[in-house]
């Protein structure tokens, strides 16, 4: 199982930390390259990269500094942000992510195979199914209802998708506890499963390992200090 630390950008800045913050102390955090990089120097194998301005639609972009973190030396990148048009795909794939998550409303829309062309052969797809209550999550912005989570992984195993991001929106960046259940109950209908929102302790990494789980994106439990990457992978052998 791996251990994917989360880097959340925003106007070129790691978003997470800046919160938690006072405003004078913003210039004294690393910018999130330097993160990135101090990630895979504890042995991280994986980095979570979502680009904030895209998910938010802030009119913004962070392709300049997530293409600088794919660049670095032993990188796996796993990008999402509400990855749901063209020109986002296509800008996800020149950052030269390893993977690319496509966002939970563009796989359940008619674009969903279009995106996929897009996406080409030298970038591996996945999907983010956003929750709450168990159900998948239905913005108001997007048409029609939302699909049932069974049909959704049904529709990305047809595609020949065999990763997808289960995230509990109401737990996301709480650091109270993930649920682990819900996305291990997505794991038994043949897909790998990395679960996302709200990890808080270290038992819960092994919790996840035996749920049959493939991953766990970890953010804010990392930046608070509650336990080390390095502790993380040393408790998953």
């Amino acid at each position: 199982m791996q251990v994917l630390p989360a880097i959340d950008i925003q106007d070129g800045r790691l978003l997470r930390l800046a919160e938690r913050v006072p405003r004078e102390r913003w210039d004294a955090l690393p910018d999130p390259v330097t993160q990135a990089a101090t990630f895979l120097s504890q042995g991280a194998t994986w980095l979570h990269v979502v680009d904030m301005d895209r998910a938010f639609s802030t009119g913004k972009s962070n392709t300049a500094v997530i293409r600088r973190i794919c660049a670095l030396p032993g990188a796996r990148v796993q990008l999402g942000g509400n990855v749901d048009g063209e020109e986002w795909v296509r800008e996800a794939v020149d950052t030269g992510a390893t993977r690319v998550v496509l966002g939970t409303a563009a796989a359940q829309s008619s674009r969903f195979e279009r995106l996929l062309v897009l996406l080409g052969h030298t970038v591996e797809p996945a999907v983010n199914i956003d929750v709450r209550q168990g159900t998948i999550a239905h913005r108001v912005e997007d048409a029609g209802e939302p699909m049932a989570i069974e049909a959704l992984v049904r529709r990305a195993r047809g595609h020949g998708i065999h990763t997808v991001v289960y995230r509990d929106l109401d737990r996301d960046g709480r650091a109270e506890g993930a649920d682990l259940e819900g996305a291990a109950r997505v794991a038994t209908m043949g897909v790998s499963v990395i679960a996302a929102g709200g990890v808080a302790r270290l038992d819960e990494l092994a919790v996840a390992r035996g749920l049959g789980l493939d991953g766990v994106i970890v953010g804010r439990a990392l930046y608070d200090g509650r336990f080390t990457l390095e502790e993380a992978t040393a408790c998953l052998p």
